[in-house]
């Protein structure tokens, strides 16, 4: 069945990029459902088929490789959407997560008029040494070595990001289309129940946030001033005024990633220290600080040549609130406490719920994963495996947990995979054993119960501020007749018809009994007659039927044929509230 697209101005802009991007969709099979709609210009696109040699390929290889065709926007939009497993699996999210990014950079003459436009000033006077040829290229710009003088330091090695020219207006292109495919996969039941458009809206604000440097400038300021007095770990020092919203300066860390020392046989004992101390510094940026660095892959941490842990790439940061927080911290202990009512509570609470949830089903759902890990020990809890099963569980029942939460998820889940790279033996739940205690004398502290009273009274001020003026509004529009009730009912349609249906029924029925008993005529089989000589004669009837009122016999046969088609109606979808 063709739909129809009464407004989709995204369809209509941009044709030449949005036929490029049908195409490749179609090459790898997965355009299939766009055929549902009357795309004009992408009919003959459509029809094509898929390219076979991608056909021994399973789905979500092919939506790796599709997304990487498509370029540099749709690349960044993969990797942040690897961050929501609650919604798109965690098999798939596993795939995007390997997503990578090579493009090709910018020419030397195209860097130095970012920079000198942005310095007001030569490049040569900004850096003593400028490396031409830039060491990595990503999906939104470029990284190159080069040489400042510090008045405190003297002459040190730094790092320069710069934004490639025009990737701003390539992102909105692409977040339009995008933009315009959520639209139509939200006209698709297949697809609503997990809200295309308001998750493309969310991803779209955090990639236009990677694109201001100036935010991952700020962050790594905070992440210093956070663990300066941390010996063990080291934060890239930021040169602000050599950064801007296109580029950024910092402090060039030397060392070696955690993947090359683990490759390289690096000492076995220092990488168990440093994946113990790693978790504990993570998990003091999530439980304590409610700020996190978001992408603990190997790649991100390097091991200094002096030993210690130092962090890279701050675009992608966690940021958490207190109540969320503290609904997390609930649903380990609920775990720990094999809590199973508390912890079905917690993520109906926490998650938003599809309106026809199964309660039942999902408590039963959540005391078999409850009754699964609470029985590991914490030296070998599954702190991965417990994770990926809750966010199957979550998806299975169509909870769309908020952004924050599932990235904390997948960060965990992140950080214990780099841990077991590091060492077999390591185990997060056992790093996170001080945290426990932490967080249950946090709940009794009286300092958290003092934060609690004053958000209670602020909101209590706030309702009696607002109470008196919404009741005299209401009383306004009930004396001017003005006041509205509006219901909005889910899928009653087929139970209120089969409502209607038999009470039209149960009241022929009874219309027929009453006609047959009062013997309304006109009457079949009548025991009176009149005979040719004007005489009124009794007959006997026909098989002892006698008075029969041909209104209520039809009434009858009618209300029983309604009964009989309410009957199968209801046999046929199994009960009242399923169509047919």
């Amino acid at each position: 069945m063709k739909r129809t697209i009464p407004s989709v101005p995204q369809l209509y802009r941009n044709v030449r990029r949005w036929t490029e991007i049908v195409s490749v969709l179609s090459k790898y099979g997965l355009a299939d459902w766009l055929s549902q709609f009357n795309i004009d210009f992408l009919t003959n696109l459509l029809r094509a088929s898929g390219d076979e040699s991608q056909s021994a390929l399973n789905q979500h290889k092919r939506i790796r490789l599709a997304l990487t065709e498509l370029g540099p926007a749709f690349i960044k939009f993969g990797q942040l959407i690897s961050t929501r497993p609650d919604l798109i699996g965690n098999d798939l999210a596993d795939e995007l997560a390997h997503l990578q990014s090579d493009t090709p950079h910018d020419s030397f003459e195209v860097i130095r008029e970012i920079i000198e436009s942005d310095q007001g000033r030569s490049i040569e006077d900004v850096f003593v040494e400028f490396e031409q040829t830039p060491i990595a290229s990503a999906s939104i710009g470029q990284v190159h070595l080069a040489k400042i003088k510090d008045p405190e330091f003297g002459v040190i090695e730094v790092v320069v990001k710069v934004r490639h020219a025009g990737i701003d207006r390539t992102l909105e292109t692409d977040l339009d289309i995008v933009a315009g495919l959520a639209q139509l996969a939200e006209r698709i039941d297949e697809f609503k129940p997990y809200q295309p458009q308001l998750v493309v809206r969310e991803l779209s604000r955090a990639m236009r946030r990677e694109l201001d440097f100036e935010r991952e400038q700020r962050n790594l300021f905070q992440f210093g001033q956070l663990f300066e007095k941390n010996t063990d770990i080291v934060i890239p020092r930021t040169f602000a005024d050599l950064c801007s919203s296109r580029m950024i300066t910092m402090q060039r860390l030397s060392g070696q990633s955690l993947r090359e020392a683990k490759k390289n046989n690096h000492d076995p004992e220092h990488l168990a220290w440093v994946a113990r101390t790693g978790a504990d510094l993570y998990l003091r940026m999530i439980f304590n600080h409610g700020f996190y660095h978001a992408d603990p892959h190997p790649g991100n941490i390097l091991l200094t040549d002096d030993g210690k842990i130092g962090l890279l790439d701050f675009g992608m940061v966690g940021r958490i609130s207190e109540g969320l927080r503290e609904d997390i911290e609930s649903m380990l202990m609920a775990i720990v406490g094999q809590d199973v009512p508390m912890l079905t509570s917690l993520i109906k609470r926490v998650g938003s719920c599809p309106p026809d949830l199964d309660e039942g089903a999902l408590s039963n759902e959540v005391a078999d994963f409850v009754g699964q890990y609470s029985t590991q020990t914490m030296a070998h809890f599954d702190m991965s495996g417990a994770l990926n099963d809750f966010i199957a569980v979550v998806r299975s029942y169509r909870i769309t947990l908020p952004t924050e939460a599932s990235m904390l998820i997948k960060t965990l889940v992140t950080l214990e995979g780099t841990g077991q790279m590091l060492n077999s033996d390591f185990s997060l739940m056992e790093v996170m054993k001080p945290f426990q205690r932490m967080l249950l004398l946090k709940r009794l502290s009286p300092a958290r119960q003092i934060r609690k009273m004053r958000r209670f009274y602020l909101e209590v001020e706030q309702l009696v501020d607002a109470l008196p003026t919404r009741l005299t509004n209401i009383l306004e529009q009930v004396q001017t007749g003005s006041f509205d009730v509006h219901l909005v009912h889910r899928r009653l349609g087929p139970t209120a018809n089969r409502l209607v249906l038999g009470l039209m029924t149960s009241a022929l029925f009874l219309g027929a009994s009453l006609m047959l008993s009062y013997k309304v005529p006109p009457l079949l089989f009548p025991t009176q007659s009149i005979n040719a000589s004007g005489q009124i004669v009794l007959t006997a009837g026909w098989f002892g039927i006698q008075d029969l009122s041909m209104l209520g016999l039809t009434s009858l046969i009618v209300s029983l044929m309604m009964g009989l088609r309410l009957i199968w109606a209801i046999r046929k979808s199994g009960n009242l509230d399923q169509p047919e």
